[in-house]
């Protein structure tokens, strides 16, 4: 059996794509010998030449003898869709879900496999994920998106309190801002972006619930392991960098931006819904989805 099956999900993502597995391909190169990798690359029909390059990657892959396996759908199923797949074609112990602009560098994975196989009631972790200024990506440590939460932050007293010692912790729950970011800790969720979890888990809780197309995939799988009772890390020992926002937000097309706007929405009221509202008085439920569709249309508004 593989130790580590990493799965990338690209979609029109071509160059980055590439240098992550590049990377990638030098990073495992230089693990301990007795840890065994594959790479499972799913593409969601891309329109940039990806096919191609992969093509040519898969012969470099070949040379260092390190598996690339590629699976290239004929149309968009979504981030959680293809990451399942991915996990379907895997053969490994854990599962790496990587995304395909996070560049991996320096990084032990056979320290990190050897910290999971010694903590059995852990069964995610994930390390710190900076974004090109340094700073850490926020989505990547994470608190569930409670109510309160997500008033503090939607709200800005996160922003203007997040920081400060002992108020931190009522105010700065959604990217638990009172945490020590060097050092090791439990959280809720990390980003989809680097999520490494035990396979037997993955396929217990359920896999990515496919409703999410993308965004909030990676909250909703957090939150039924923690379910279970079972431990998510952020273990800061190790960084990568996450370039974000290469095929969605940002992307140069506006159909696209457009699309991903409403898939970030979406993904907000599928995760309220699904494990929220059942909760909450009716009136608590219309207002939440009323003030998702307002900051949704001004979201389009300030665009414009």
């Amino acid at each position: 059996m593989v130790d580590l099956s990493i799965i990338i999900v690209s979609y029109n993502t071509k160059d980055v794509t590439e240098k992550c597995l590049l990377t990638l391909k030098d990073t495992i190169r230089k693990q301990n010998k007795s840890t065994t990798f594959e790479i499972i690359v799913v593409d969601n029909a891309s329109e940039d030449q990806t096919e191609e390059m992969l093509q040519k990657v898969q012969e470099v892959f070949r040379k260092t003898k390190i598996s690339l396996k590629t699976l290239l759908n004929s149309r968009n199923l979504g981030y959680a869709k293809a990451n399942n797949q991915g996990a379907a074609l895997a053969e490994g112990r854990y599962l790496l879900f990587l995304n395909s602009d996070v560049i991996v560098g320096d990084i032990n994975f056979s320290e990190i496999l050897s910290f999971m196989d010694g903590n059995t009631d852990v069964g995610v972790l994930t390390v710190r994920l900076d974004l090109l200024d340094g700073g850490i990506d926020p989505a990547s440590h994470r608190g569930f998106p409670t109510l309160w939460r997500s008033f503090c932050y939607f709200f800005g007293l996160e922003r203007l309190f997040g920081k400060i010692p002992i108020i931190n912790r009522v105010f700065g729950g959604y990217h638990l801002t009172y945490t020590d970011l060097n050092k090791t800790h439990e959280i809720d969720s990390p980003t989809g972006a680097f999520y490494l979890i035990r396979k037997g888990l993955f396929t217990e809780v359920g896999r990515f619930n496919e409703s999410f197309f993308m965004y909030g995939e990676d909250l909703d799988l957090s939150y039924r392991i923690k379910q279970l009772g079972k431990r998510i890390i952020y273990f800061p020992k190790y960084r990568v960098i996450h370039l974000k926002y290469q095929s969605g937000l940002r992307s140069k097309d506006d159909t696209t931006q457009k699309e991903t706007r409403k898939h970030f929405y979406d993904a907000m009221r599928i995760f309220y819904d699904k494990h929220y509202a059942k909760k909450k008085p009716q009136f608590v439920n219309a207002l939440v989805y009323f003030l998702i569709t307002k900051m949704e249309n001004a979201h389009e508004k300030n665009r414009n």
